[in-house]
């Protein structure tokens, strides 16, 4: 059997981070097993989904590198197919029409209610109307067995037994015709021929109702896995308020896709004590048997520091490459000046996300807006005007503008003034990037370059003309 597993958001808005750790096990578990991954867009619901919010969805998606084989298959463009089985199951005798006002359901409903019964449907139309009324468009119900109990053998949460009696007669098409969501599920995983269905808990009580369409219709039903929901650090449910929700939200933060997924790995699911994985190793280790029933718990600061991690440690031209787009929205054009991952390499150990390193590296690509006041204030005072006068002598007269050979200079001018190089060091540091926080000095140089470096000099000792008394 191949395995065949899907993703199958609704576009009503961003994709999410539960969204997301569903995706990535639901991707995880076909790579395993060499199986096939299908997108799905459940885009039924006409009124609240949108072209922008499908966009979102990709976007992520394709953020994230969580591929899929198949799709993306929109519910949308299958409306002959829902309306096709559901003609099937009425002359079946599976599904039947339901003539039943609004008004009837509502007072059934509240004499249900009043009588502490659990609401449902009582049945009314289910062996037939003697005299449909005219002029009233009939909803389509599907039969719903009557005894025993449906069982869903859950990878993650174990035997879970619904009584048929408990369960409703669900409607699968409105009066309109347009099929409902349960139903439109059951046809796509009949027919894209899913085998394992990872999603939210939160679907657990559909699944028995949609494994008896499936019987219905003759198809086995696949294999389900509900796992738990995400919590925020406060335990409630993690939600907007809890702050960065979306998928691309974290892009925007500056968190690396690899840190992301690496982090979503471990909401709910553990391979021993281990805490870093390439996803090689999540691919060959994941289990979604492993993962656990209970909520799991969103912790930002772990995130983060998973963040930093890859950013010290991942290759350079890959964290460059994220770091570029960052610096694009900063309007800084990373072709103006050094290698970027030559900057990633100088960075990495400053920075915990992508955002903070291109706010600490736009100065190696454009003239800085100022210098900090504080930074300013400590550093760039009168008397350091000759040093750094003749600092700038020496760096026009390097033959060679790399770091060695400018840590020397620094280190002979230094000297030469009875400086220690720290004293020497700031003032220049903040006269070339605006602030005294940068890599090395003589690395900070080194990739701004020399024109760059001269002309901040320049500007510099003029701030420091107009400081010194008349």
């Amino acid at each position: 059997m191949t395995i065949r597993t899907r993703f199958a958001p609704s576009p009503t808005g961003y994709l999410h981070v539960g969204g997301a750790r569903t995706a990535l096990f639901s991707w995880l578990y076909a790579r395993k097993h060499g199986g096939t991954f299908v997108l799905r867009i459940e885009d039924t619901d006409l009124e609240r989904s949108t072209a922008e919010s499908v966009d979102a969805i990709l976007q992520g998606m394709t953020w994230l590198g969580l591929e899929y084989d198949e799709g993306p298959f929109f519910q949308s463009h299958r409306f002959p197919r829902y309306q096709e089985v559901i003609e099937q199951m009425l002359a079946a005798g599976t599904a039947y029409h339901c003539y039943c006002s609004k008004e009837r359901l509502e007072q059934l409903r509240a004499e249900q209610m009043a009588g502490k019964q659990k609401p449902r449907y009582d049945g009314k139309c289910r062996h037939g109307v003697a005299q449909p009324p005219a002029g009233v468009p009939p909803v389509v119900r599907f039969k719903n067995p009557e005894d025993g109990a449906t069982v869903v053998e859950d990878l993650v949460r174990g035997r879970v037994a619904f009584q048929n009696r408990e369960l409703d007669d669900l409607i699968i098409a409105r009066s309109d015709g347009t099929p409902t969501y349960n139903f439109t599920v059951v046809v796509d995983d009949m027919d894209m021929r899913i085998t394992h269905v990872i999603r939210g808990d939160d679907h657990l009580n559909n699944t028995p109702r949609q494994m008896n369409m499936l019987k219905a219709l003759g198809f086995p039903p696949p294999i389900y896995a509900h796992v738990p929901m995400i919590l925020g650090p406060d335990g409630a449910r993690l939600s907007k308020r809890h702050g960065a929700v979306s998928v691309m939200q974290y892009r925007e933060d500056g968190f690396l896709p690899e840190a992301l997924l690496n982090y979503l790995a471990r909401l709910g699911w553990s391979y021993g004590d281990q805490e870093i994985f390439t996803l090689d190793e999540l691919i060959k280790l994941f289990d979604v048997t492993a993962v656990h029933s209970s909520a799991a718990s969103f912790d930002p600061q772990k995130l983060q520091w998973l963040n930093q991690h890859y950013l010290k440690t991942g290759d350079p031209a890959h964290v460059a490459h994220h770091l570029s787009w960052h610096l694009g929205r900063l309007g800084v054009d990373p072709a103006s000046g050094p290698a970027l991952p030559e900057v990633v390499v100088a960075q990495r150990e400053r920075a915990k996300t992508l955002a903070e390193m291109a706010q600490n590296s736009a100065f190696f690509y454009r003239e800085p807006a100022g210098y900090d006041p504080k930074d300013a204030a400590a550093h760039l005072r009168p008397e350091i005007a000759g040093p750094l006068e003749e600092l700038r002598a020496r760096f026009a007269a390097l033959s060679e503008w790399t770091a060695p050979a400018l840590h020397a200079a620094i280190d002979a001018v230094a000297t030469a003034h009875g400086l220690k190089l720290g004293k020497l060091a700031q003032p220049l540091r903040v006269a070339v990037t605006g602030r005294a926080l940068s890599p090395p000095i003589d690395i900070t140089l080194a990739l701004t370059g020399r024109e760059r470096v001269l002309q901040r000099l320049d500007a510099a000792l003029v701030y420091l003309k107009n400081l010194a008394p008349a």
